[in-house]
């Protein structure tokens, strides 16, 4: 594990909303001068490193943007992929001052590690992690900004059957605690819509040719193919699909939307390629988020996604709730669960397990750019936004 204190990005963005010096009581831990502490522990190495950094960037740049009268501040530790690696971190951090809140690790495994640990330290975890399980612990202390499965591949499987008439779909999906979930949520939402998946594999996030599998998936004549992969297995698909003239439509996961996987493929080898996801910043669509857009890229010199917002979107609303007087963990936990927030995503409310997102969109290429179209949008798929 490195911890990455003193890594330039972060040095920059932390100290603009660290040396606010004009804070009220209230948006200062209890009973001192320190501001409000907001960890960032999330996988900057490994397998997800890509979709952690995007998660790290949201989480700075909220705290970066916190108002002059909440002075927070939020040290940045590399989780790795270990669930091990995660508790590790989470309880150095805890140790660090008085915390208000953690940005928390998107990967399912490690969420689900920490969970515990959190409930013990009675920390609000706030994550864009997508694994269904990590909000049915019955655990009170965790909040999720990124739809779940159970609302992105309600969206999936919908946009396959309803908009594309697919009815023959070849799933693949990875064989972490993330692709279980995905797997799961799209069999089910696939026979609420009368459709049967003709084939289904996990492949592990380490695998360095797809051409088996996906040669075996279209073997069973299947009329798209549904993704569930993380960033780097899902651009590796794709092109080994474009490099041997697959033709079937593909509809991706979250992971496909993101622009640190697009850049990894030439714009022709995602003709006709759709994704899931809460959002696609870069795709416009409000003066508002095109304001973030420029402001992430200023900050970053990268684009940003929908885990860059979904974290950014969190962070604010737990920002906003320092503002309005919180000044303990349980307090933050209480705003976080009993109101709602109009973020640049989409409006977030809690649904009585932390889940905060509850809509989706599906985003398509059109095989000349990088920058995908919004297609379809499922707006509060789980009828919780009032």
């Amino acid at each position: 594990m490195r911890r990455l204190t003193h890594s330039l990005i972060a040095a920059s963005l932390i100290a603009g909303s660290a040396l606010a010096t004009a804070a009220p009581p209230a948006a200062r831990a209890a009973g001192s001068g320190e501001p409000a502490a907001f960890p960032v522990l999330v996988p900057l190495t490994g397998f997800l490193s890509l979709e952690g950094t995007s998660q790290r960037n949201g989480a700075l740049l909220a705290l970066k943007e916190a108002p002059p009268d909440v002075a927070v501040a939020g040290e940045v530790i590399d989780t790795g992929t270990s669930p091990e690696a995660a508790v590790t971190a989470l309880e150095r951090a805890a140790g660090r001052g008085r915390v208000a809140g953690v940005a928390a690790s998107m990967l399912g495994t490690q969420m689900l590690a920490m969970l515990p640990l959190a409930a013990e330290l009675k920390l609000p975890l706030i994550t864009v992690s997508g694994t269904a399980s990590i909000t049915e612990q019955g655990n009170p202390w965790v909040f999720r900004f990124f739809p779940g499965d159970a609302v992105t591949k309600t969206a999936h499987a919908r946009y396959v059957v309803e908009e594309l008439g697919r009815t023959r779909p070849a799933v693949i999906y990875q064989t972490t605690a993330y692709g279980q979930s995905g797997r799961t949520h799209l069999a089910a939402a696939f026979k609420a819509l009368g459709v049967e998946p003709v084939f289904e594999e996990g492949v592990d996030p380490a695998a360095k040719d797809l051409l088996p599998v996906l040669t075996k998936a279209l073997a069973a004549n299947p009329d798209v193919l549904v993704l569930h992969l993380h960033a780097g297995p899902t651009a590796l698909l794709l092109r080994q699909a474009a490099a041997n003239g697959v033709t079937v439509p593909i509809v991706a996961g979250s992971a496909m939307h993101q622009p640190s996987t697009a850049a990894l493929l030439e714009p022709a080898e995602l003709k006709g390629v759709c994704a899931e996801t809460a959002a696609s910043p870069i795709s416009g669509g409000s003066p508002e988020m095109e304001s973030f857009t420029r402001a992430y890229r200023a900050a970053f010199n990268a684009e940003p996604d929908a885990f860059a917002l979904g974290q950014y979107d969190g962070m604010r609303m737990a920002v906003e709730a320092a503002r309005a007087g919180a000044r303990t963990p349980e307090e933050i936990r209480k705003a976080l669960s009993a109101t709602s927030y109009r973020g640049l995503a989409m409006t977030y409310a809690s649904d009585g397990k932390g889940n905060m997102a509850h809509s989706a969109v599906i985003v398509c290429f059109d095989g000349t750019s990088r920058v995908p179209a919004v297609a379809k949008r499922y707006d509060n798929v789980t009828g919780v936004v009032k």
